[in-house]
């Protein structure tokens, strides 16, 4: 109770010393945060430079906001810190593609290791091939993302210009809550970066198409997000197209946290995403978290110097969901290594009340493991 108690008096030091909390929104009363759930993301992140964001997708309340760094307690790990998302966009990149009529659930592609044109080889981890829409989600393979990104971009027909085509790609994004700050009730929030058109032009003077930027079709190269927009983007997917803004404000009568907004994700394009993030726990990359009732996941693994990073998101029940994850961290390797099982740990704790005995171990073992460059 000591730590439950300390999480919570950081927090409201934290949120009442906030000059953003000025305008309009109040420095006190009771908080979203759950004890249990901060207590054991906190435990879990020991050791770890990351954080672990959970939010009920019914209204928008964050449950968890855990964060950790070598320095200590600092909560812009977790809304201030925009990195590659990694293969967790993938999903997001799906619901874009399918919206557009890009792709349907049927499109199959070819894979082997990965995809070489030209001087430019992106690779991917061995799996079965080809893949259709909710294999290339369960299996994370990059080759069926960055070309069907990259078609996309290039489509002449759809679009008049590459121009056109980004900036529809971005729109969607955008209506998912990524690319900007979702003007949270907390301060020090940052946005991230969405390649858009201007952008694209500065960068690449001598010219770019959907090549050009394939690693975002896979969530490196010119795109990043804060673990709390992943973990909006899972409630998105919960919701199957709807979200409220996150906040930490239980009771809060302002009307930015109360209204329900819509992504631009075509309504049918739900169901073959969900069910490739639960093809994903099932029997693909994130079969460590397999277990009774059903949990909707995806994994990243996000390449940067040293040891990847580790990404997960997901949220649980399949049906009626009541909660959305989003765990990133530093140097933790592959997304199904450390991201998802600390992933699966607080769905257990929040959808039983505690953790059984078994998955108490496993807690014990993530949080003596240290983690680092």
């Amino acid at each position: 109770m000591r730590t439950m108690m300390s999480a919570l008096f950081v927090w409201t030091l934290l949120l009442t010393a906030a000059p953003a909390m000025a305008q309009g929104l109040p420095t006190d009363g009771p908080l979203t945060i759950r004890p249990m759930l901060q207590q054991l993301g906190e435990r879990l992140l020991k050791g770890k430079t990351g954080s672990i964001v959970a939010i009920d997708p019914e209204n928008g309340e964050i449950i968890c906001l855990a964060t950790n760094t070598p320095h200590g307690y600092d909560v812009h790990q977790a809304i201030g810190k925009p990195q590659a998302p990694g293969s967790t966009f993938k999903t997001a990149q799906a619901l874009t593609l399918l919206s557009e009529g890009i792709v349907t659930p049927d499109t199959r592609m070819e894979c082997n290791s990965g995809i070489t044109d030209g001087n430019i080889k992106v690779g991917c981890h061995k799996h079965r091939s080809p893949l259709d829409l909710k294999d290339a989600l369960a299996q994370s393979c990059n080759t069926w993302f960055i070309v069907n990104f990259g078609s996309m971009i290039n489509d002449g027909f759809m679009y008049e210009s590459k121009d056109e085509a980004i900036t529809i790609w971005r729109s969607y994004m955008q209506s998912m809550g990524l690319g900007g700050p979702m003007h949270i009730d907390i301060a020090g929030e940052q946005g991230g970066l969405l390649a858009g058109a201007d952008y694209l032009n500065r960068r690449y003077k001598d010219g770019w198409d959907g090549k050009t930027i394939w690693w975002a079709g896979m969530g490196q190269g010119d795109v990043t997000c804060t673990p709390l927009q992943l973990c909006n983007l899972a409630v998105t997917i919960a919701n199957r197209g709807w979200y409220y803004v996150p906040h930490i404000h239980k009771n809060t009568k302002n009307q930015r946290y109360l209204t329900k907004r819509q992504t631009k994700v075509a309504k049918e394009a739900y169901a073959p995403v969900i069910e490739g993030m639960r093809l994903a726990v099932e029997k693909g990359t994130a079969t460590s978290i397999k277990t009774s009732y059903p949990i909707c996941g995806k994994t990243g693994t996000i390449e940067n110097p040293g040891e990847d990073h580790s990404a997960f998101i997901a949220f649980a029940p399949m049906n009626n969901p009541r909660i959305a994850v989003a765990v990133y961290v530093e140097h933790g390797g592959f997304g199904a290594d450390l991201a998802a099982p600390m992933a699966g740990l607080v769905i257990e704790a929040y959808l039983k009340g505690k953790l059984s005995t078994a998955s108490e171990g496993k807690a014990k073992r993530i949080e003596e493991k240290k983690v680092g460059k």
